[in-house]
C-alpha cells in the first residue's frame, strides 16, 4: 500500500497493492494492522456505505456535527471528482478543500478524517462509490454545506449544471454553517 498526504495533510490518498493477470486482479481494500502502521489511520469502522449515481450527480458536501464521520472512500464503478472541505476552526487548513479523481480503474481510496465535509461529482456515465465511517449515520445531526459557496472556491470542472437533492440545494454556505470547534 502507498500513502500520498495531499496539500491538507490529514487527507491520504492510499494506493492499495494491486494483483492484475489475464484473470482479473486482486487487491486488500483494507487491512486494520496496515492502516494503522503505513497509514496512522487507527480508526475503528463502523458502517459501510454503498451509492450509484448518474452521470452529474452531485453529492454533498455533508458531515455530521455530532457523531462526526472519518470516511475511507473508493470508486469500484466508474469515475468520481472526491471533495473534501475541512471546516474545523482550530485547524491551519480551515476552509480549505482537496479534491481527487476516484475511479474503479485508478483503484485509489482516499482517507477523510472526522472534521471534513465531503462530497462528490460523478464524471463518468454512472458511478457506484463504497465508504467505510467511523460512526453511524445520524440525520438529526446531518448538515449540508453550499457545493458552490464562492468563499470556497471548490472547481468542480463542471461542464453543465448537476444533478443535485433538495437537501443540497439548500446547503449553508461556510460563513453561516454549523463547524467543529
Amino acid at each position: 500500500m502507498n500513502i500520498i498526504p495531499s496539500k491538507i495533510p490529514d487527507v491520504l490518498i492510499i494506493e492499495p497493492r494491486v494483483f492484475q493477470d489475464d484473470r482479473g486482479f486482486f487487491l486488500e481494500s483494507y487491512n486494520q494492522k496496515a492502516f494503522t502502521e503505513k497509514a496512522n489511520i487507527g480508526a475503528a469502522f463502523v458502517q459501510d456505505n454503498h451509492s450509484r449515481s448518474v452521470q452529474n450527480v452531485l453529492r454533498g458536501l455533508h458531515y455530521q456535527i455530532q457523531q462526526p464521520q472519518g470516511k475511507l472512500v473508493r470508486a469500484i464503478v466508474g469515475t468520481v471528482l472526491d471533495v473534501a472541505v475541512d471546516i474545523r476552526q482550530s485547524s491551519p487548513t480551515f476552509g480549505q478543500w482537496v479534491s481527487f479523481l476516484l475511479s474503479a480503474e485508478n483503484k485509489r481510496q482516499i482517507w477523510i478524517p472526522a472534521g471534513f465535509a465531503h462530497g462528490f461529482l460523478v464524471v463518468s456515465e454512472v458511478a457506484e462509490v463504497l465508504y467505510k465511517t467511523t460512526d453511524y449515520y445520524a440525520p438529526q445531526h446531518e448538515r449540508t454545506l453550499l457545493w458552490n459557496d464562492p468563499d470556497l472556491g471548490i472547481d468542480w470542472n463542471l461542464t453543465t449544471d448537476p444533478i443535485l437533492s433538495a437537501k443540497d440545494q439548500a446547503g449553508q454556505p461556510l460563513k453561516t454553517a454549523e463547524v467543529y470547534p
